[in-house]
């Protein structure tokens, strides 16, 4: 074969693969925009908006650079659904891919050490009459998690702590996290100015307010808050979160409805990942 030939094969191929990328994208694009549309018609639709032209720039990324990885903002009040949402995509996603595919870390592991003040104040109530407060980005060690996130990133693993919600006590390098493909990170202050910069997909739960207050409520009794204490802490949670956490909707990408049941979640997330994988199947088999 002369040398001009073997170009033009190599052309060939090159562009051959081009195509094949752009039928790919085109497939997993036209099918997403399918399911956003069954997704619509549903009583409690998960998605309730969403930028689409970012969802084909992520599609086109995805495909034109296997080693990308995304850092994915998820928000929303306490109680609103955040860690539902992560845990039933995490288990959609365990179900079709690796669990090496994925990553997530949660604000909540990332609280201050409160443990001695706890101690000293004698009552999560009394604690609460020194001023303290759990509901404010003060409380929680952003600087530790943004270096954690930069590091995931960048290809380095890191470990973790976990908190405490009945002590108050932080544990140091508790969970080892490794830099995968997608990185998950959820909690009250992720689309909040201190680490808003970091994220390629920013989401926000939405979830109205009656049903915040009684998943709230219910959840406190099994961090050991209730009586006074909890209701204390209650007027704080929606106070913080109309300084905090609701002018971050602004910043999303898409935004979730925080009523959508957890069978929901779990089955639109396989679809997604069905569909992904059966058109990239194809294209390889044929």
């Amino acid at each position: 074969m002369t040398s001009e030939s073997l170009l033009e094969r190599n052309k060939f191929l090159t562009q051959k693969k081009q195509l094949d990328k752009n039928l790919i994208a085109f497939k997993i694009i036209d099918g997403i925009k399918d399911i956003l549309e069954e997704d619509k018609q549903q009583k409690q639709p998960l998605f309730l908006s969403i930028d689409e032209k970012l969802l084909i720039k992520i599609v086109k990324e995805f495909l034109s650079d296997k080693t990308r990885q995304y850092l994915i903002g998820i928000t929303g009040e306490s109680a609103s659904g955040k860690t539902t949402l992560v845990n039933y995509v995490s288990k959609a996603i365990r179900k079709k891919l690796y669990n090496e595919s994925y990553t997530s870390l949660c604000c909540d592991d990332y609280y201050k050490d409160t443990s001695e003040e706890l101690k000293a104040a004698g009552s999560y109530e009394a604690l609460y009459k020194t001023g303290f407060s759990f509901d404010k980005p003060e409380a929680i060690n952003l600087e530790l998690m943004r270096a954690h996130l930069i590091s995931l990133k960048n290809g380095c693993g890191v470990n973790a702590p976990e908190y405490d919600f009945v002590t108050c006590e932080s544990i140091p390098n508790r969970a080892y996290k490794n830099p995968t493909k997608a990185i998950l990170a959820e909690g009250l202050y992720v689309l909040g100015e201190e680490l808003v910069d970091l994220f390629d997909i920013k989401v926000y739960v939405y979830t109205p307010f009656e049903k915040i207050k009684e998943r709230w409520f219910l959840r406190a009794v099994s961090r050991g808050k209730t009586g006074a204490a909890a209701e204390h802490q209650f007027k704080d949670v929606n106070t913080t979160a109309q300084i905090y956490i609701r002018p971050t909707m602004k910043n999303a990408d898409i935004v979730i409805n925080g009523l959508t049941s957890a069978e929901y979640i779990e089955e639109i997330s396989t679809k997604f990942i069905n569909l992904i994988n059966d058109v990239i199947d194809f294209y390889r088999q044929n």
